[in-house]
C-alpha cells in the first residue's frame, strides 16, 4: 500500500521549494529597484558634480577676462591717448583652452559701448520752434532702424518705433505723439505695462508696440542697456551697422554703407588718433561741424562695460555663461550674468572688417 508518511514529505518538499522561489523572486525584484535608485542617484550626483565643476571654470573666465581688463586699463593709464580699440588685449579671438581633465574652456570679450545704448532714448527734445523734433540719440536710434531692417521699415515706422521705446523708458504715462504708455498695452491679450524705468535687458524690447520679431532679430546684435544711464559710443570699436547711424541730426536717413565701410577700413589700416581724426575722415567731410556740435556727448574713445561669452565642455557636457562686466577706477565689477540660451550676437573683429572691406 502506498506510504502515506513518504507523500507528506514529498508535499512538504515542494511547498519548500515554491516559498524559496517567492523569497528569490522578491529579492531580486529589491535588488532590481535598489539598483535602478542607486544608478539614478549616482548619476544625479554625477550631473551635480560636471555642472558644478562647469560653473566654476565659467567664473575662472571672468577671471580672466577681468585681468585682461585690468592689463589694458594699465597701459591705458600710462598712455598720453588712453583709447580702447580692438587692438587691445582684451579683444584677442576666442582661442580654446584644454583643460587638465579633458575638455576645453574658451571666451570673449565685445566692447558693449561700441553698440546704440537703449537707454539713451528716454530724454525727448525739447519742442522748440526752429529746432529738431528728435534729440541726437533718437534721431540716431531711427536711421539704425533703418539701417539694420534692410528696407522692411519705413522711416514713419521707424519713427513710432522710436517713440514707443521711449515711453516705455520714461517715469510718465503721458504718451508721446507716436509713442504708447500703459493705456495700449492694458488692451493686449495678454495685457501688460509699460515698464516706465531703464532698460534691464534688450530682451525688453519684444514687448514695446510696433517691435516685430523680425526686427529685433536684426537689430538685437547692435544695441545694448549698459549703461543704464548716461555712457558714449565708442568710435574705436563700433561696427559698420552702428556707424551707419551716424548723421546731422535734422537728418533721418542712415550713413551709406560705403561710407561707414570705408570709415571701418581707415580705423583698422591706421586708426584714429582721437576724435577730431575721426570727424576729419573723408566719408564724414559734408556733415563735420554738424556732428561735433551734435554728437559732443554721445560719442567718446573709451568703454567701461563690456560683455564675455564663456563656453566649458566638461565630459562631454557644455555649458555657457555670459557676464555684463564694467570696469571702473582698476575695479572689475559682474553686472548681470545668464546661461540660458544664447542672448548677444558676436560683433565683427578688427581683422574680419579689414577682410570686408574694399
Amino acid at each position: 500500500m502506498p506510504c502515506r508518511h513518504c507523500k507528506s514529505r514529498r508535499d512538504q518538499r515542494g511547498a519548500a521549494l515554491i516559498a524559496a522561489l517567492l523569497v528569490f523572486a522578491v529579492s531580486a525584484a529589491l535588488i532590481v529597484a535598489m539598483q535602478s535608485d542607486f544608478t539614478r542617484l549616482y548619476q544625479r550626483g554625477s550631473n551635480i558634480f560636471v555642472d558644478e565643476q562647469s560653473r566654476a571654470y565659467l567664473r575662472g573666465a571672468e577671471g580672466l577676462a577681468s585681468l585682461a581688463l585690468l592689463a589694458d586699463y594699465d597701459a591705458d593709464a600710462a598712455s598720453d591717448t588712453p583709447q580702447d580699440t580692438l587692438e587691445d588685449i582684451w579683444a584677442r579671438d576666442e582661442v580654446p583652452y584644454p583643460l587638465e581633465e579633458g575638455g576645453w574652456l574658451a571666451g570673449e570679450l565685445e566692447d558693449l559701448q561700441g553698440r546704440f545704448n537703449l537707454n539713451n532714448l528716454a530724454d525727448q527734445q525739447t519742442a522748440e520752434e526752429g529746432k529738431p523734433r528728435f534729440s541726437p540719440a533718437q534721431a540716431q536710434f531711427i536711421r539704425l532702424l533703418q539701417a539694420v531692417s534692410d528696407s522692411q521699415l519705413d522711416q514713419q515706422q521707424a519713427i513710432a518705433i522710436t517713440e514707443s521705446v521711449g515711453d516705455w523708458l520714461d517715469a510718465d504715462q503721458q504718451p508721446r505723439f507716436d509713442g504708447a504708455e500703459d493705456d495700449f498695452y492694458a488692451g493686449l491679450t495678454p495685457a501688460y505695462r509699460a515698464a516706465n524705468r531703464a532698460m534691464s535687458s534688450v530682451s525688453e524690447l519684444r514687448a514695446v508696440k510696433g517691435m516685430t520679431p523680425d526686427v529685433y532679430q536684426a537689430l538685437q546684435p547692435w544695441v545694448t542697456v549698459w549703461p543704464q544711464t548716461g555712457g558714449r559710443l565708442n568710435i574705436h570699436t563700433a561696427p559698420v551697422m552702428v556707424l551707419r547711424s551716424l548723421a546731422p541730426q535734422d537728418d533721418l536717413n542712415p550713413l551709406s554703407e560705403a561710407d561707414a565701410v570705408a570709415l571701418v577700413a581707415h580705423r583698422c589700416e591706421n586708426g584714429f588718433r582721437d576724435l577730431q581724426d575721426f570727424y576729419d575722415h573723408p566719408s564724414l567731410a559734408g556733415i563735420k561741424e554738424q556732428l561735433q556740435l551734435q554728437m559732443a556727448d554721445l560719442l567718446g574713445q573709451q568703454s567701461e562695460y563690456f560683455l564675455l561669452r564663456a563656453r566649458v565642455q566638461v565630459a562631454g557636457r557644455n555649458q555657457r555663461l555670459y557676464s555684463v562686466l564694467q570696469r571702473k577706477n582698476r575695479q572689475v565689477s559682474v553686472l548681470s550674468r545668464s546661461a540660458d540660451g544664447r542672448t548677444s550676437l558676436p560683433q565683427p573683429k578688427r581683422e574680419e572688417a579689414c577682410e570686408k572691406s574694399p
